[in-house]
């Protein structure tokens, strides 16, 4: 029923949160592990992390004396705390890019039945020079299916608020808690602070655009294979060796080999195959720290020039059990294209394995 007594409901919350202090941890490991689930199954979305907490019981008494207790006691009208605190069991959803908050959201809405929701992104963002935390608060109840669930109905009722955050958002956030002071302070202060979220906000949306970029970068590496060959063309009659091949191709005069045209090349001669995005970095990055200036012509000359005598050797190699996977295949490539320069792209019992193989099939 409620009332207008503040000491009243005081004592008839910590009753409440006493004697439900087990639901109240059991709900929020069902529901942490509900919504990891859940976000399982939302596509195009990279999840950071997801955690929870159940609130201290002062905290929440402290809380509904600084959002509500004034203005219902000056109305006269009857309340209890339980009912004011949506949040009194919270989720945190941290992802990578702005834009995967929106579809966390729609996910979450098709899923649990939504009580309230605060968009501080919009808030911040549709204020001219405010600048502060961003996320997205969702106050949430189980949906009627879920209700009537046996794991879940002893805290069926149970409100919980998921908050939705970037991972730079949630960086500024932690951050903008352990700042002090920051509204009866000097001028001079508000600005560097203003400054500094300025720059957490940037930050989220350059993460955003990299992200885009590379993704059409991507989409590029399935263009026209055609021009890469005609490249590989011009590099046919350079002299091999260490000492001409540094200087084998003037700088600037052909694209210089990156992660986006390395994937090109080795999907057009290993077709089919799934990159790792971090090994094409390392792998691309280990090729030009060797060879600087190489070009992906040069790259493409190099496997195209090996890559039918070392699949040969490949399956001879294969043939006793072990395995050479496409990079491994693409480190003979290389290393059989300029052994000089390329000579650590395969260790000591590689690179003699290997030039053991070549010299009898050279003598035979």
């Amino acid at each position: 029923m409620g009332s207008v007594d503040f000491d009243e409901e005081r004592a008839a919350f910590h009753d409440f949160y006493d004697a439900n202090q087990e639901n109240l941890r059991n709900a929020l490991v069902s529901l942490t592990t509900l919504m990891k689930s859940m976000l399982q199954s939302v596509p195009d979305v990279s999840i950071s992390n997801v955690s929870g907490r159940v609130k201290d019981r002062d905290e929440c008494v402290k809380k509904f004396s600084r959002k509500y207790r004034t203005a219902l006691e000056t109305a006269g009208t009857s309340y209890t705390i339980r009912e004011k605190l949506t949040d009194l069991i919270g989720l945190r959803v941290v992802c990578l890019y702005e834009d995967e908050v929106e579809r966390i959201k729609e996910a979450v809405r098709g899923e649990f039945d939504v009580i309230d929701i605060t968009d501080k992104i919009a808030q911040v963002e549709g204020t001219e020079a405010s600048f502060g935390y961003k996320g997205l608060h969702l106050d949430l109840r189980l949906n009627a299916v879920r209700k009537d669930m046996k794991e879940y109905r002893a805290y069926a009722d149970f409100p919980f608020e998921l908050q939705i955050r970037t991972v730079v958002q949630d960086s500024w956030s932690i951050i903008d808690h352990k700042i002090k002071y920051k509204k009866s302070i000097p001028n001079d202060l508000k600005r560097r602070i203003n400054t500094l979220a300025a720059l957490f906000e940037l930050a989220d949306h350059e993460f955003l655009a990299i992200r885009n970029a590379t993704s059409a970068r991507l989409t590029e590496v399935d263009g026209d294979y055609t021009e890469i060959e005609a490249e590989s063309q011009t590099v046919d009659t350079v002299v091999e060796g260490s000492s001409s091949e540094k200087q084998a191709l003037p700088s600037g005069t052909y694209a210089h080999l990156d992660a986006f045209n390395f994937l090109r090349i080795a999907g057009h001669f290993f077709p089919g195959c799934d990159f790792d995005a971090h090994k094409v970095d390392g792998f691309t990055q280990e090729i030009v720290s060797m060879l600087p200036k190489i070009t992906r012509g040069k790259f493409n000359y190099y496997m195209k020039d090996a890559i039918a005598d070392v699949k040969t050797y490949k399956a001879e190699f294969e043939a006793s059990g072990e395995v050479m996977n496409p990079f491994t295949v693409m480190r003979h490539c290389l290393y059989k294209g300029d052994k000089d320069i390329f000579e650590k792209m395969l260790t000591d019992a590689a690179r003699r394995r290997f030039e053991e193989w070549l010299n009898k099939r050279e003598a035979s």
